[in-house]
């Protein structure tokens, strides 16, 4: 089918999930197209999950597959920039530890790459929420080419669902490790600046969500790194005008709805912090 088969990194990071790694690993091996690695790095878990990946190396032992671990928990963006730092594939795809592919994510992704000289690209998914398959709702829609002012208002690019170009990766500066969320809509909005971030509209991942321990459940208001990744953005002077304009704007809208919230809690002293971040832009609006 090609004239070449690049090598594919396969970046999973892991962190306490005994009961669903084993399946996201085999949904990997299990792919037709078998030129990749498996770089697994496991974050400190302390429950089984160490145990059960060593025995699927076991299982496999010609899978080209590389276990790194961790003695301490350092967050899901150290996790797979160190893991991709022992990776060398020319390709990188992203695999969350409670997620599953179709098996024939990885060669459809990479004809399409492959085909079309894309630099990023990323697939449309399932969801599965508690054992159920539920629909998306709109704002969590899709969109293929420069989507920056989409990915503004939430993260509409899915890391399982993403494969891009080694170079991009590196260009990009990797996760942002000083956020314990929202690290992957830093990312995509970095990235979306620059780059058309192409949508394949095939539904070859399986998104298992609904877990108590999700990030989403446990840190709360997490608009707040939103709202640090785009003042990031903004601080660094590297959009166009319209982008900026953009930027601000949504910034600004984020910024009141977390103020709002704040002053609700009695939280004062913090409101007054995002107040002057808003301050701070509101002159450039017209």
């Amino acid at each position: 089918m090609f004239e070449k088969y690049p090598l594919i990194s396969v970046i999973i990071p892991v962190f306490n999930r005994e009961h669903f790694i084993k399946e996201s690993i085999l949904s990997v091996l299990n792919q037709t197209y078998k030129n990749f690695e498996i770089i697994i790095y496991d974050d400190g878990s302390t429950d089984n999950t160490g145990k059960v990946i060593q025995r699927i190396a076991e299982l496999y032992k010609n899978a080209n597959l590389k276990h790194i671990y961790s003695h301490k928990n350092h967050g899901p963006s150290y996790a797979r920039n160190k893991a991709f730092e022992a990776s060398k594939g020319e390709f990188i795809a992203f695999l969350d530890s409670d997620d599953l592919w179709l098996k024939n994510k990885l060669k459809i992704q990479v004809k399409y790459m492959l085909e079309n000289n894309w630099d990023i690209c990323q697939t449309e998914e399932i969801w599965i929420r508690n054992n159920k398959r539920v629909n998306p709702h709109l704002k969590h829609k899709k969109y293929s080419g420069f989507i920056f002012d989409k990915a503004l208002k939430l993260c509409i690019v899915s890391p399982s669902c993403v494969m891009m170009k080694r170079k991009i990766f590196q260009e990009s500066g990797g996760f942002d490790e000083s956020m314990p969320a929202c690290e992957d809509y830093d990312l995509w909005l970095r990235i979306s600046l620059k780059y058309p971030i192409y949508l394949i509209d095939k539904k070859l991942v399986i998104k298992r969500g609904g877990h108590n321990d999700q990030l989403s459940k446990t840190i709360r208001c997490l608009d707040r790194y939103r709202i640090y990744s785009i003042n990031k953005i903004l601080k660094h002077n590297v959009l166009t005008t319209e982008q900026r304009n953009i930027a601000i704007n949504e910034l600004m809208h984020k910024c009141s709805i977390y103020i709002s919230g704040l002053k609700k809690r009695g939280k004062f002293d913090e409101a007054e912090k995002y107040e002057r971040i808003v301050q701070s832009y509101s002159e450039e609006i017209y």
